[in-house]
């Protein structure tokens, strides 16, 4: 059967069936390698030269991450942020890039305070608008759309394909943030994105136990390679192990995030009008405003991440995370453990993010003792 053949849960359950060729192991080894051979007249006929560059350890996750996104070629870097700072680094300084309000908080900053210093031109704008989108293109000007969908962490929607369109009849490229919707329920490459990230580190690992980023383009072209030059320039590399633990992370992600989004579901549904509850966010939920745009362009389920909006302010939302028992008061998503976060304390002084709400990361637990211990901690405000 070819890799096309395979429906994309058999990709990802099987790696793609990559057996080591020396052993005939069906688990891969690890390369610690950090260096390789030279051939006697001075070639590297392996293809491998210094591991700054490449790893074999990185070959099999890369090919099934590219796979499932339906993409040409996928790099592992060390991080979320080394894989989406990668996309901005290979730029030019002077390049106008547009980003949506609503994202990941840490990359809003590094673009903000970091990128505007060598030359960025950084402009934000509410992406789920899509006159506001064309109102930012700058042709010749804008190389770079970035989109979050859905944006964390009030999972905001952008219509993918749209700003994609957009971008490019301006001349830019568009590169999505899918790391919550995941190739599970979304291809962004499809709607017409040109590289998708993700923060490997959440629902690709799904345990909790690695810190990784991957990009995977849509062709092979000078800013693939540019974003390649980074890479290895700057030394954002993964290491050997967790590039092994990723791949069998990703060996359950189909059960992992359909398990993820059922239980998100149920969150969202039950708390919607809780007496304790100001809002629930969640684009599952048939009156959030970007419903009918995420049901179009995400297959499958909502994605596994929730926000609540506690009555009573920051102190109720703070409270309510204290008196959780079975929910873990961490950062991060994505893992197979229920995860509450009082977001605005981590984002800090001028965040969008209201200082009422609770990030909720929906594991894969039973939705009803997630549910049970939510209510528990809800009822303490009375």
């Amino acid at each position: 059967m070819t890799d096309k053949a395979m429906k994309p849960e058999t990709i990802a359950a099987q790696s793609l069936g990559w057996i080591d060729e020396i052993t005939r192991a069906v688990s891969p080894p690890i390369h610690l390698s950090s260096t390789f051979i030279r051939d006697p007249d001075n070639q590297f006929r392996s293809g491998r030269e210094y591991a700054r560059s490449d790893n074999p350890t990185y070959d099999q996750p890369e090919a099934v991450l590219a796979a499932l996104e339906n993409g040409k070629d996928a790099m592992l870097l060390a991080s979320g942020m080394a894989a989406a700072t990668a996309c901005f680094l290979a730029l030019k300084p002077g390049d106008h890039v547009v980003i949506p309000k609503v994202m990941y908080w840490g990359l809003r900053l590094w673009l903000f305070d970091f990128a505007r210093s060598w030359g960025l031109d950084v402009e934000d704008i509410e992406m789920s608008d899509l006159a506001a989108v064309k109102a930012a293109m700058r042709p010749g000007k804008t190389k770079l759309v970035w989109i979050e969908s859905p944006g964390n962490p009030m999972w905001n929607i952008t219509d993918i394909a749209a700003v994609a369109e957009i971008a490019k009849k301006a001349g830019a490229r568009a590169v999505a943030d899918s790391t919550v919707s995941t190739p599970v329920l979304t291809h962004p490459l499809d709607l017409g994105c040109d590289v998708v990230m993700h923060s490997a580190t959440k629902y690709l690992n799904g345990h909790s136990d690695i810190v990784m980023g991957a990009l995977v383009t849509k062709a092979e072209d000078d800013y693939w390679e540019r974003i390649s030059g980074v890479r290895s320039r700057i030394g954002g590399i993964p290491g050997s192990f967790g590039a092994w633990l990723l791949l069998r992370g990703m060996r359950t992600l189909f059960p992992r995030v359909k398990l993820a989004c059922a239980n998100a579901q149920k969150l969202a549904e039950h708390f919607a009008k809780h007496p304790r509850i100001e809002a629930v966010l969640y684009p599952g939920l048939k009156d959030h405003p970007g419903h009918a745009i995420a049901a179009r362009q995400m297959s499958g389920g909502f994605g596994g991440m929730l926000s609540i909006r506690v009555k009573g302010g920051e102190g109720a939302a703070i409270a309510t995370a204290a008196r959780v028992k079975l929910w873990k008061r961490a950062t991060s998503l994505g893992g197979t453990e229920s995860l509450i976060e009082h977001r605005g304390s981590t984002e800090g002084p001028g965040a969008p993010c209201p200082m009422d709400l609770l990030r909720l990361s929906a594991g894969i637990e039973d939705a009803g003792d997630l549910i049970a211990d939510l209510e528990q901690a809800l009822d303490g405000n009375s």
